[in-house]
């Protein structure tokens, strides 16, 4: 590592029209004479928290691992994770109390909050305030974005929601107050601007997109000047980060000539929206990877599919919908559906867990230096309970967590645990959340890089 003798400030932007790019951090930006090593005083320390949702909970059998106290060998849902295995913990028996009745609402609502969706279709919608907004207040009061909220299924589809529940405990993870929902977006132009745009609202953006024509032509400038300050080995990493926002915008940009040149437009896919549920799913995750790397922001949440969804998956052999293939009736064929689509999931998941660990930062890398919750809130979706839930927990949080490992509890343990937990993991010291009782006495055992 290069020492320069006057650092770059964490907070270095490229300034364009209607652009503001954030760097990913640089040997440039660690001060000369400051210790190298990943603590919390230097930037490499960094620590974000991510949570990726999956309705409709999944095929217990094909998701449990077998073995002992260490991840020796993955179960064929979870078989994805291979090459990042070192860097997960598999928990099992952990529940959501206050998430019954049992229904696709209160699985959705409650598995950030751990807190009792108030039983009403009006709009005096009563929750909690979710695990990743009490991270956003701490983790994200020094980043352009506090948190950020993303899916994969557009909000056509409102009206499709469980009898007695408003729809917002549905189509949002993310609560910023018991009464403040703070809703997703699918569409990854949006994104993408919402990232890398400067104010305005969307249709601004979108207008100043236009003149552009690139992010990065638009930062040239200042690019080739900040080139002259930066040694050999930052000049490679920003340009491997250039190229990699340059490859998300080719993406979107063919997304919206193909939906452009369809005779028969869906009219549930705005423009610029890839039609493969793969393609896009990558592309999410993709600036998930950008905004974490440009420290854009530290807290995300990602709603990989919609509770309900009737969506198929003919590209894995799944022609039927998911939600009706869920009340499977104990049907083994329907049984091994389920948990191809449960593995597919995983498998996009994966993907993103490689590029955070082959994306180099300080001493390490993004994923040393990430924290992410995969899971649902719900358990066996063909009885609606809330117990045993698939659970996965991915990253380093800057030396503060190690992997390879699967906790079993013996009985039901309240999800706000492990909540809580990670807070604690990211530097976020509170008592108790929700409903916990305690935190996740295995994880707290930190495994230096």
């Amino acid at each position: 590592m290069i020492v320069m003798k006057k650092g770059l400030p964490r907070r270095t932007f490229l300034r364009g029209l209607g652009t503001t790019l954030a760097l990913p951090l640089l040997d440039a930006m660690v001060p000369a004479m400051t210790a190298l090593a990943d603590t919390p005083a230097n930037p490499a320390a960094l620590r974000r928290l991510g949570f990726v949702y999956i309705p409709m909970g999944c095929d217990r059998s094909r998701w449990t691992p077998q073995g002992g106290d260490s991840l020796d060998e993955l179960s064929p849902i979870l078989s994805p994770l291979a090459p990042v295995k070192k860097h997960i913990t598999v928990i099992d028996n952990l529940e959501l109390k206050n998430a019954y009745p049992g229904t696709h609402a209160t699985s959705n609502a409650a598995f950030l909050s751990a807190a009792r969706a108030k039983l009403t279709e009006s709009t005096d919608y009563y929750l909690g305030t979710t695990v990743d907004q009490i991270a956003a207040q701490s983790i994200g009061r020094d980043t352009p974005l506090p948190s950020l909220e993303i899916s994969m299924d557009l909000l056509s589809i409102v009206g499709q929601c469980d009898n007695g529940y408003a729809c917002v405990y549905q189509n949002n993870l993310s609560w910023s107050s018991p009464t403040t929902p703070l809703p997703s977006e699918a569409h990854p132009r949006i994104v993408f601007e919402r990232l890398f745009g400067e104010g305005g609202s969307a249709s601004e953006r979108r207008a100043a997109l236009r003149k552009r024509g690139s992010l990065l032509d638009s930062v040239g400038d200042e690019l080739a000047r900040l080139k002259t300050r930066l040694g050999a080995a930052d000049r490679a990493r920003v340009a491997l980060y250039l190229d990699a926002v340059r490859e998300v915008e080719r993406r979107i940009e063919r997304a919206e000539a193909a939906a452009k040149d369809d005779a028969l437009p869906d009219l549930d896919r705005p423009v610029g929206v890839p039609a493969s549920y793969a393609d896009h799913a990558r592309l999410m995750f993709d600036l998930q990877v950008l905004a974490l790397q440009g420290d854009v922001t530290r807290v995300i949440t990602f709603q990989l599919a919609r509770e309900t969804s009737g969506r198929t998956y003919p590209e894995i052999g799944v022609p039927d919908p998911h939600h009706p293939l869920t009340h499977h009736g104990d049907d083994p064929a329907k049984i091994a559906r389920v948990a191809k689509i449960n593995q597919f999931h995983i498998s996009l998941f994966a993907e993103f867990l490689a590029k955070l660990k082959a994306t180099r930062e300080g001493n390490g890398s993004l994923l040393d230096h990430s924290l992410y919750l995969y899971g649902s809130g719900m358990g066996n979706p063909n009885v609606h309970d809330h117990v045993n839930l698939p659970i996965v927990v991915a990253g380093g949080a800057a030396g503060e967590m190690r992997g390879g490992r699967h906790v079993r509890y013996q009985k039901p343990t309240p999800l706000a645990n492990l909540h809580l937990t990670l807070l604690d993991k990211v530097g976020v010291k509170i008592d108790s959340f929700a409903d916990s009782a305690g935190k996740v006495d295995e994880l707290l055992e930190p495994l230096a890089l």
